[in-house]
């Protein structure tokens, strides 16, 4: 029996990165992302009810550059999923599903996205 080396569907090789494609992928990891995120929320809140002592701990971690980087992907994370979720709801309900409507929705959530995070973090900073 003679094999072929080629591969039975069209693979990532082939196709080049559309905005649709890489949101729907980074849909997946942001919502991954927002669940390791509430390991770190459900920490804060048990180190809230332990004592001062604890809460002061966790608080100078969140305050160290490891823990400002995690609560600023956490952040993204939060607005991007967010987004692009009630962008979902539109395609759901039949609107903006031409390419057209879904580039103008991906670029819009992409925006909202930097712009809402500038918010919360320019008012932390």
């Amino acid at each position: 029996m003679v094999t072929d080396n080629r591969p039975l569907s069209p693979h990532l090789q082939v196709y080049r990165p559309q905005l649709t494609s890489v949101m729907s992928i980074s849909h997946r990891i942001t919502g991954l992302l927002l669940s390791l995120g509430m390991v770190m929320v459900t920490a804060w809140v048990v180190a809230l009810a332990a004592g001062p002592e604890a809460f002061a701990s966790l608080t100078g971690l969140l305050a160290s550059p490891v823990g400002l980087v995690a609560l600023l992907l956490w952040t993204v994370s939060l607005f991007y999923h967010l987004l692009n979720g009630i962008r979902h709801l539109f395609w759901d309900a039949g609107w903006l599903l031409e390419l057209k409507g879904a580039y103008a929705s991906g670029w819009t959530v992409l925006v909202l996205t930097v712009v809402l995070t500038a918010i919360v973090w320019g008012g932390l900073l």
